[in-house]
């Protein structure tokens, strides 16, 4: 059992001699890279030698126990308590998702239900940026298109972690809440107060470490230059700081305005167009690959509705996962961890048994 933990022993020390060089550190990227692995197989040490004392824990006392009947007692708890760390050490044995260890750029975007739904867009950002404090994770807003109400049309976010573990990381938890999220509440412009259904998009992208990851020509890039507007439409800069810029071979566009800097404005942009070209690379790979490897929640359709937040009965539902809870208030307020490991744990099963269907 549990065959390929050698290999991964064997490359746990390899990487544990290689962060004891001081070369490495002078390649930010590379330590990067060996840091999150030598996190991600420093858990399948621990859990690979706690399941073996488990097993010399057992066969000890089935050993003892032909001699004094009182080491039979300890046996079933010893039985239970090897299974559990079998359990988990199988789970940590099941292929990472690659990007798990990334920081993330989200974006939310107004969707059916009008003026209703720019509100929902600015209390799903609240949820996130509380979730988001509630883990240590930095935010930067990048980008943001403001309603008339108060709400937004659409707002783009980064969000950074603070640990070099994938299982830890941002994308490792973020990646699932991609979809569009329908809201069921009555709307504060509602005088007969009526209940009123709307809904907002939610997309995740991983986003580059370094700029290098993702190569692109600046012969394929339009970038054109425009004066910010607030709400309503109206000019609030009297400057071209605005930027849009166009990627031609894939067609993705992304326009900044938040800073009042058209160079930071053309950063900022720089930073989202990696993230969507990396994730449009993913999701090309994800196609061609086996379904072992791909994640049955990662690539459901963009377009499916895969949470209902209703408001008169405070409650809360996940339909990929059939979680559910009446603690809608404490979610908007940023508790979100149990639905996420909701999400987690069914992406696991599935690869689980994508794993042993191919065994």
């Amino acid at each position: 059992m549990f065959e390929s933990v050698s290999t991964l022993l064997a490359e746990h020390d390899d990487l544990q001699q290689q962060l004891s060089d001081p070369e490495l550190h002078s390649d930010p990227a590379r330590s990067k890279r060996v840091n999150r692995r030598y996190a991600e197989l420093s858990r399948i040490v621990a859990a690979h030698a706690a399941w073996k004392q488990g097993v010399e824990d057992l066969e000890a006392a089935r050993e003892l126990a032909k001699d004094d009947e009182s080491f039979a007692e300890e046996v079933p708890a010893l039985e239970e308590s090897l299974a559990e760390s079998e359990e988990k050490l199988r789970r940590l044995l099941i292929p990472r998702d690659p990007d798990d260890a990334r920081d993330v750029i989200m974006e939310i975007k107004a969707g059916e239900g009008g003026a209703e739904s720019m509100l929902f867009v600015a209390d799903l950002l609240r949820m996130y940026l509380h979730y988001a404090e509630s883990k240590g994770w930095k935010t930067e807003l990048l980008e943001r298109t403001e309603s008339d109400l108060g709400g937004y049309k659409d707002v783009q976010v980064a969000v950074k972690g603070k640990s070099t573990d994938p299982a830890e990381g941002v994308w490792a938890h973020l990646k699932y809440e991609g979809g569009v999220h329908r809201v069921q509440r009555v709307p504060a412009t509602e005088s007969q107060g009526r209940i009123h259904t709307s809904a907002a998009g939610v997309l995740v992208f991983p986003e580059v470490d370094e700029p290098e990851e993702v190569e692109i020509n600046p012969n394929d890039l339009k970038i054109d230059v425009f004066r910010s507007s607030g709400p309503g439409g109206q000019s609030v800069n009297t400057t071209d700081s605005a930027v849009r810029i166009t990627h031609l071979p894939t067609g993705i566009v992304v326009s900044m305005q938040n800073e009042k800097s058209q160079l930071q404005n053309r950063e900022a942009g720089m930073r989202v167009l990696r993230a969507r070209i990396l994730a449009k690379q993913q999701e090309e790979l994800d196609a061609e690959a086996s379904a072992a490897r791909k994640s049955q929640i990662r690539t459901v359709d963009r377009s499916e509705r895969i949470r209902t937040y209703n408001f008169p009965e405070n409650r809360i539902a996940d339909h990929r996962t059939g979680y559910k809870a009446y603690n809608l208030d404490q979610v908007m307020d940023g508790a979100l961890e149990p639905i996420i490991q909701s999400a987690i744990t069914a992406d696991e099963e599935s690869r689980l048994a994508a794993v042993g269907n191919d065994a």
